[in-house]
């Protein structure tokens, strides 16, 4: 979708992680806000996916929730340019909740009205539009990387500007939020998880996949009795953001090939970002579209940032050139890449 793509000049400024620090000065306010101003991505709203879903009235007017299956929640955050999406998911004797948003709005309220049952946290991986609540659970399961690690100390105010800057928001931002000094909250795991365990929910079992690619700490969950696969961010209905230092293509293909193997008995995706149902025959244009993009004989947009765009048979990719050189960071210092590519 298109305001996935509006954000290429987004001060995420990209290089090796290794290269990063906190002294880095952000980009300028108003440079942030000149490159948030167009297209509006407002104007797509409400999804169309997302209205034909049935909505779920909650005390917040920031998240707007959606049960996308049977004791399956999506819990939206349509306002702010991201669309971050977390997931609360329901068995009969715990819940599992994956990702926990931006962190604008406290997200624990609208889980317990949810639910009464004790709440795991699981992230699709940790940039900081899926942790931001973390620190408001107590149980928090998570896969032991260096990257994974490093993130738990959470995001400066000074690396998030972009995302609280007016022109991120459809409305006023909501009320509450700390915009002045709006940051991740520090968080730890209290349990370390492996690939190809299963979260016993009561009546439900998860199963959690490593898809690294778009992070070194990406994973996906399915629940294969009902037929529903939650993407995170290695596949949503929009851009496909593959442009920062932690992105590594070769990963991000065989995570791919994981993922498609088991659509023959997946009913339904479910992405971090803006809509929350769709169609998995959507994930398998993905593959022959990187495949072209890899192969060197297109030529991307080029964009703000050295971020490329490319157009291929309905797909959209949003890479940049060390990416697509095959340059591998030091992604044990963690970090969303906020320093330029050289």
């Amino acid at each position: 979708m298109l305001h996935r793509q509006l954000l290429l000049s987004l001060a995420f400024l990209i290089l090796p992680l290794s290269a990063q620090s906190q002294d880095t000065p952000p980009a300028p306010a108003a440079t942030t806000a000149a490159a948030l101003a167009a297209p509006d991505f407002c104007d797509a709203l409400p999804r169309p996916g997302n209205a034909d879903l049935p909505a779920v009235s909650v005390i917040s007017d920031w998240f707007e929730v959606y049960e996308v299956a049977d004791g399956v929640y999506a819990l939206v955050e349509p306002y702010q340019y991201q669309e971050t999406i977390s997931y609360l998911i329901t068995g009969t004797e715990r819940a599992l909740l994956f990702d926990t948003g931006l962190g604008l709005v406290r997200i624990r309220p609208v889980v317990e009205q949810l639910t009464r049952l004790p709440v795991d946290v699981i992230n699709s991986h940790t940039h900081y539009d899926h942790v931001g609540g973390n620190a408001e659970f107590d149980s928090i399961l998570a896969l032991d990387t260096p990257y994974t690690r490093a993130n738990m100390a959470g995001f400066p105010a000074e690396n998030l500007i972009t995302e609280v800057a007016p022109e991120a928001f459809c409305h006023e931002p909501p009320a509450g939020a700390a915009k002045a000094n709006f940051h991740t909250r520090p968080w730890q795991a209290t349990r370390f998880i492996e690939d190809g365990e299963r979260v016993d929910l009561g009546g439900r079992q998860i199963e959690i996949l490593r898809v690294p690619g778009h992070t070194p700490d990406a994973l996906a969950l399915l629940d294969r009795a009902n037929g529903l696969l939650w993407t995170g961010d290695t596949y949503y209905d929009g851009g496909l953001w593959l442009f920062v230092a932690e992105t590594d293509l070769d990963q991000y293909e065989h995570s791919l090939e994981r993922l498609l193997a088991l659509l023959p008995n997946v009913t339904w995706l479910l992405p971090a970002h803006n809509v929350a149902r769709v169609d998995p025959e959507k994930l398998k244009a993905v593959p022959p579209a990187l495949a072209k993009v890899r192969s060197g004989k297109l030529t991307g947009k080029e964009e703000e940032w050295q971020t490329l765009v490319f157009e291929v048979d309905g797909v959209t990719i949003v890479t940049a050139q060390p990416i697509l050189d095959g340059v591998k960071a030091d992604t044990s210092t963690g970090g969303y890449g906020f320093t330029l590519w050289p």
